[in-house]
C-alpha cells in the first residue's frame, strides 16, 4: 500500500517542477532594445598646436665700433626711429686728433713724392748729358716708387681716421623700434659694446618644431591651403592675420626627432613683439575617415574597445585605433568597416555575449550634429 502511495506522490511532484519550467519560459523577459548606428565617412581636416617663438624679419644688435665716453643718446626706449637716423654720439675729440695727424702725414709724403718726381727729371736730363750714370737713375726712381707707396699708406690712415670719426656717430641701420639702451650718457663705451637693439616688427618669423610623424602628415597632404597657418596668441585668442610656411630645415635634430620649420606673419598693427610666444596651427587634412560617437567607446587599460552586434544580435568586444579626437566625436585609423554595426551609448550597461534587439538610428538625427564638428573645423 505504501508503494503506490509513494510512487504517485513522486508523479505529482514532477509534474509540477514541470509546470513551473513552462510558466517561466512563458514569462521570460525579451531582449532588451538597444540603439545602435554605422560608422560615418567624412573628409574634414583639423589643426595641430605646435609651440612657436616670435622673432622680428628684421632685428638687429646695434654695437659701437670704437671705444669712447657715450656723449649723447638721441632716441629713447621704446620709440620707433627711421632708416639713417642718429641714435648715439661718442666723444670724437680723439678721432678727430687722429685724423689731423692723417692729413698732416698725407700732405707731407705728397710734398716728398713731388720733390724727389723733380729730382728725377733732372737726373734724366743730365743722363742724356753723360753727366751721371744710369745707375743714379735707378736710385732715383726708386726713391720715388718708394714715395708713392708712402702716399698710398697716409692716404690709407687718413681714410681709416675718417671712418673711425664717422663710427662715432651711430646711426639706424632701418627702421624700427628700439628696444632696451644699457649705457647712460658719459659711460666708457668699448668697441664692441651693444648699446641697444632694433626691431622691425612689420613682419614677424614663427618658429616651432614638429615631429617626424607630423612632418609625413603634412607633407602627405600639402597644397596651397595646407602650406597656410594660424597662430594661437598667449591668452590663447586667435591672431587675426594668418601666416604661411616659408621654409622647413634640411635635416631633423637626432636628440629631439624634430624638424625645426618657419612660417611668416604680416604685422600691420605689430601686435605681435620679437621674443614673444605662441601657438602655431597647421591643418592636417584627412580624407574618407571613419567618424564615431565618443560617447559609444570604453577604454580597458589604455586601450579603446566599442561594442560590434554580430549577425546573431550578440555584442562583441572590438578594440579600435582612434587617430583623432574633435568634440566628442572619434576620427579612426583602423578597428571598424563603414558596414559594421556599433552600440551608439549605454556600453556601461551591457557585456560581450548579450543578446540584444538592435535599433539603428537613423542617420538623419545625428548627420546635423556631426556635420556641424566637421564644418567647425574647416
Amino acid at each position: 500500500m505504501i508503494k503506490p502511495i509513494l510512487l504517485k506522490t513522486g508523479m505529482v511532484t514532477l509534474f509540477g517542477l514541470m509546470l513551473m519550467q513552462c510558466n517561466q519560459v512563458k514569462t521570460q523577459a525579451p531582449p532588451e532594445t538597444f540603439e545602435v548606428v554605422h560608422p560615418l565617412v567624412v573628409d574634414t581636416f583639423l589643426y595641430r598646436e605646435f609651440v612657436c617663438n616670435i622673432a622680428s624679419v628684421r632685428y638687429v644688435e646695434v654695437r659701437s665700433r670704437v671705444k669712447g665716453y657715450l656723449e649723447k643718446i638721441h632716441v629713447d626706449e621704446g620709440k620707433e626711429v627711421s632708416s639713417g637716423q642718429l641714435l648715439f654720439s661718442i666723444s670724437t675729440k680723439e678721432y678727430e686728433k687722429e685724423l689731423e695727424k692723417t692729413e698732416a702725414s698725407y700732405k707731407s709724403s705728397i710734398a716728398d713724392l713731388k720733390a724727389s718726381e723733380v729730382e728725377l727729371k733732372n737726373v734724366k736730363t743730365l743722363l742724356d748729358k753723360g753727366i751721371v750714370s744710369y745707375t743714379e737713375l735707378e736710385l732715383i726712381q726708386a726713391k720715388v716708387d718708394a714715395l708713392k707707396a708712402k702716399v698710398e699708406e697716409t692716404d690709407a690712415f687718413r681714410e681709416q681716421a675718417n671712418l673711425q670719426l664717422g663710427f662715432a656717430k651711430i646711426k639706424a641701420p632701418y627702421g624700427g623700434i628700439i628696444n632696451r639702451i644699457p649705457y647712460k650718457m658719459g659711460s666708457l663705451i668699448d668697441e664692441g659694446s651693444m648699446l641697444t637693439t632694433i626691431s622691425d616688427n612689420s613682419e614677424v618669423f614663427a618658429y616651432f618644431n614638429i615631429s617626424e610623424t607630423d612632418y609625413l602628415n603634412m607633407k602627405s597632404s600639402e597644397d596651397a591651403e595646407t602650406t597656410k597657418v594660424l597662430l594661437k596668441l598667449a591668452d590663447n585668442t586667435l591672431y587675426p592675420y594668418p601666416g604661411k610656411i616659408e621654409t622647413i630645415e634640411a635635416e631633423f635634430d637626432q636628440s629631439s626627432g624634430n624638424i625645426a620649420i618657419r612660417a611668416r606673419f604680416p604685422n600691420p598693427k605689430e601686435t605681435l613683439r620679437h621674443g614673444a610666444n605662441g601657438k602655431v596651427l597647421v591643418k592636417r587634412s584627412l580624407k574618407n575617415k571613419l567618424m564615431i560617437p565618443q560617447k559609444s567607446t570604453f577604454e580597458i587599460l589604455d586601450k579603446v574597445y566599442v561594442f560590434v552586434i554580430k549577425p546573431d544580435s550578440t555584442l562583441e568586444q572590438l578594440n579600435i585605433m582612434p587617430e583623432e579626437r574633435i568634440k566628442g566625436y572619434y576620427l579612426l585609423s583602423s578597428g571598424l568597416k563603414s558596414s559594421d554595426m556599433i552600440l551608439y551609448e549605454g556600453v556601461e550597461n551591457v557585456r560581450q555575449g548579450l543578446k540584444l534587439s538592435p535599433r539603428l538610428v537613423s542617420m538623419d538625427s545625428l548627420l546635423l550634429p556631426i556635420k556641424q564638428v566637421v564644418t567647425d573645423n574647416r
